[in-house]
């Protein structure tokens, strides 16, 4: 008895200290995540000369603004980016998760009789689709998205990828128990739907909508071919432009006394990171809203048919 105790004993202590190593790991790679992104905030806000003087530190010789400033010289234009930007976030995920959703569910059902052809409806664009010419010619002429909001919201709304994610989410953690007992109780499918499967699926529907928020924030390229309006432009596309303004300002500096007169007091370093900072900071900061079911859906997918 003395013995096993002993060993019981000896194992709980080998035990926490390969937790504590364990931890320790976790910790070390949570920082290195964190680091770059920290790192980058603090050289936006280092002074342009300081930089150039003394190259990436950690902690600055000299903080500013400078670089913000300049940013935002165009005034009203970056904030009516944020909101168009965060317009069509919102609603391109409500859209998005609404479509997905009731597409998934009915490929996902056993009993529907058309499953397996929409399945493979859904599968076959994931492996081929129209081309950039005929999709633009789609969006512009027969459909009239042109510089219009929609043309940034539709073309997003619908990935294949993630029906098949959520699909197999369906097919997983929804037992046919609970649909047949809606069944039973005289529910139609809409109401079993609304009713008994979408409570049970929002670790699987809060995962499929961060990824279609991140997907219509970070989208710059739908501005770039459907867009010209400048009361449309969203963020990513606004920071692109200014982007370019800088670089054609950098590389016509020689020929122009105007030019030289902006390059030297433009921030040419830091307003990239400050640009980094605003296209990234909200998205980061709205990320812990969807961590809870985010780190239950991790698992989506993982299950085979």
């Amino acid at each position: 008895m003395f013995k096993a105790r002993s060993k019981m004993k000896d194992f709980h202590h080998l035990s926490t200290g390969w937790n504590v190593v364990f931890n320790l790991i976790a910790g070390i790679f949570s920082f290195l995540c964190v680091f770059p992104f920290l790192f980058v905030m603090i050289i936006s806000f280092t002074d342009e000369a300081s930089l150039a003087r003394n190259g990436y530190q950690i902690w600055p010789e000299k903080w500013s603004l400078e670089a913000y400033k300049y940013v935002f010289q165009t005034g009203d234009t970056l904030l009516r980016s944020y909101g168009v930007t965060i317009f069509v976030t919102v609603v391109g995920t409500l859209i998005s998760l609404f479509i997905i959703s009731l597409y998934a569910y009915a490929i996902s059902r056993k009993s529907f009789r058309y499953r397996n052809f929409f399945s493979f409806f859904a599968f076959f664009t994931m492996l081929f689709n129209g081309g950039l010419v005929p999709t633009y010619i789609v969006a512009t002429q027969l459909l009239n998205l042109k510089d219009t909001i929609w043309a940034l919201i539709l073309p997003l709304a619908l990935n294949a990828f993630y029906i098949m994610i959520l699909r197999t989410f369906y097919s997983t953690s929804v037992p046919d128990a609970i649909i047949e007992s809606g069944k039973i109780d005289g529910a139609s499918e809409f109401k079993i739907f609304y009713k008994l499967v979408l409570p049970l699926s929002l670790p699987g529907l809060a995962t499929i909508g961060l990824f279609s928020t991140l997907g219509y924030w970070n989208d710059w390229f739908n501005a770039l071919l459907y867009i010209d309006d400048p009361n449309l432009v969203p963020l990513q596309s606004m920071l692109m432009r200014i982007e370019t303004s800088m670089q054609f300002i950098l590389q016509n500096s020689q020929n122009s006394s105007l030019s030289m007169a902006a390059l030297q007091s433009m921030p040419q370093d830091t307003s990239r990171m400050a640009m980094v900072v605003l296209a990234t900071g909200p998205i980061i900061l709205a990320y812990p809203f969807f961590q809870r079911y985010f780190i239950q859906g991790l698992t989506i997918g993982a299950v085979k048919e």
